[in-house]
């Protein structure tokens, strides 16, 4: 089985804003070997993103909420063909794990396991607001308090606080749901990313009569791939696990109950089991 090298290279990375003001400067490293292919379907944009350990060689994004099943093995395939590589050089596999609806979310993890289990490659989770967190990081958008919500349906969102620091985006909690006007008040005084804000601007200090936004928006509204493979293969390169690939719901009767967000190894725990013996 292929697997990444334990090299690994320490640089200092500025961390610019849009405006060009310098919001972070951190240490960041980079696992060298390594060929990660990260997807993501806990929204509805389709993510698949190819990373080397030091850079997303290929991207490919498809905004079809309700068709994620159509276009992530298409998807797949565009990127491996984009960077001109083949499915057996992937030497890791990572999946966003949600929270997000059953259907979708369950499309991206399932493919992940069989890829993985395909080309005898480990396979690992990947919070998928824990990704938003880390994009915003990575822009240096915000900081040092961030909310990440995201589209639960049924007139409620999924939510969970970050501390933002040099070393990255950490959970201050684990993720739940509710409704937007129920968030405890302190939170809707973060700046915010994902789609809440959207969604039900009046709760995040929007007006939609006027068109106003909410003024603590930010404009990282969905999961990228790119950013899902950088955070994963920063926690590897820190020696610590990916978490495991179970879906996390959050909610009945969407699904079974949530699982706990457990670590896995690089042994390829979560991929589909091989054939008995």
């Amino acid at each position: 089985m292929p697997t990444p090298t334990s090299t690994l290279r320490a640089t200092t990375d500025k961390r610019s804003r849009s405006d060009g003001r310098t919001h972070l400067s951190v240490a960041t490293r980079s696992l060298w070997g390594v060929l990660m292919l990260a997807m993501d379907t806990a929204t509805g944009v389709v993510s698949v993103a190819l990373h080397d350990g030091s850079r997303v060689l290929a991207q490919e994004d498809v905004a079809r909420p309700q068709a994620h099943a159509e276009h992530l093995a298409p998807a797949i395939e565009t990127v491996l063909a984009r960077a001109g590589r083949r499915p057996q050089e992937v030497t890791q596999v990572a999946a966003g794990t949600g929270p997000g609806p059953f259907t979708g979310l369950r499309v991206g993890l399932v493919t992940a396991a069989t890829f993985a289990y395909a080309i005898d490659a480990p396979v690992g989770g990947v919070c998928s607001l824990d990704a938003i967190a880390h994009q915003v990081w990575l822009e240096g958008l915000a900081g040092p308090r961030l909310l990440v919500t995201g589209d639960a349906r049924r007139k409620e969102v999924y939510w969970a606080p970050y501390r933002l620091d040099e070393s990255g985006a950490h959970a201050e909690a684990e993720p739940a749901v509710g409704k937007a006007a129920d968030l405890p008040p302190e939170l809707l005084e973060w700046p915010v990313a994902g789609r809440g804000p959207l969604l039900y601007p009046t709760a995040f200090g929007g007006d939609p009569q006027s068109g106003q936004p909410a003024p603590l928006a930010l404009p990282v509204l969905d999961v990228s791939a790119g950013a899902l493979a950088h955070l994963a293969i920063t926690r590897l390169a820190r020696g610590a696990a990916l978490d495991s690939t179970q879906p996390l719901y959050l909610r009945r009767p969407d699904a079974q109950p949530q699982a706990e967000r457990k670590p896995v190894s690089q042994a390829g725990a979560g991929a589909a089991p091989g054939p008995s013996a």
